[in-house]
């Protein structure tokens, strides 16, 4: 056993797939778009919106397709018909009903530190949405405390941690991005392990190598298990 207290999971893309489905929507808004614009400015341009939108409409799929809707009237110069709108909103229909594919060792994971830790999901996105993955994932039943966060930022691990009612040395995050699951959690002081997923949103990437004490990389999920059992 560890000093560790917490274990606190990533969901989209630790616990299950969830990026692959985006990348597919932004396929279909692409090629809906094609007599506008090339693929590559079409993307741009959701991405910029997405971004500006972020502090707005936060993460997740109802941000993501009023973002969508934005882009395309900017796109068109205003002159989107409105049968795009509707298959733009059907495309956020289909996000909302996509069946949850637990990633490989995920259950293995949970089972073998189920009771021996404090397990937590800490995860970024709309809170409806993610609370019904959850639920159809049937992981629900590991988690002592499911916390659905605006952002990730070291402000908001601490409100984390204080409710949890640990130190920051207690605390350790499991994620697939090293922008909001990791950097944050180890400049408070915390532990943390990157399990990398093979697609990542342009806006979690980092250009710079980890280099910590308290940081490490698995390619499974439940490598980590070494670590911690």
């Amino acid at each position: 056993m560890t000093n560790f207290k917490v274990i606190a999971f990533d969901a989209d893309d630790t616990l299950f797939v969830n990026e692959t489905y985006f990348a597919e929507a932004e396929e279909k808004f692409c090629t809906l778009m094609s007599d506008y614009h090339s693929k590559q400015s079409i993307s741009q341009e959701l991405f910029k919106t997405q971004i500006n939108n972020l502090p707005t409409y936060g993460y997740g799929i109802k941000g993501y397709i009023l973002s969508m809707i934005e882009a395309a009237m900017a796109i068109s110069n205003n002159t989107i018909p409105v049968e795009y709108i509707e298959k733009i909103i059907q495309y956020g229909k289909e996000l909302a009903e996509k069946p949850i594919e637990l990633l490989e060792g995920v259950e293995e994971t949970l089972d073998a530190l189920y009771g021996k830790y404090k397990l937590v999901v800490a995860t970024k996105g709309d809170l409806l949405d993610q609370r019904r993955k959850l639920h159809k994932s049937g992981l629900g039943k590991y988690f002592h405390h499911i916390e659905v966060m605006s952002d990730k930022q070291e402000i908001d691990y601490l409100d984390l941690i204080k409710r949890l009612d640990i130190k920051p040395e207690e605390f350790f995050m499991i994620g697939n991005s090293l922008k909001s699951d990791i950097l944050p959690v180890l400049e408070i002081g915390g532990h943390a392990v990157h399990v990398p997923f093979h697609t990542t949103w342009a806006h979690e990437k980092i250009n710079h190598k980890i280099e910590h004490t308290n940081f490490s990389t698995y390619p499974k999920i439940n490598h980590v298990l070494v670590k911690l059992t």
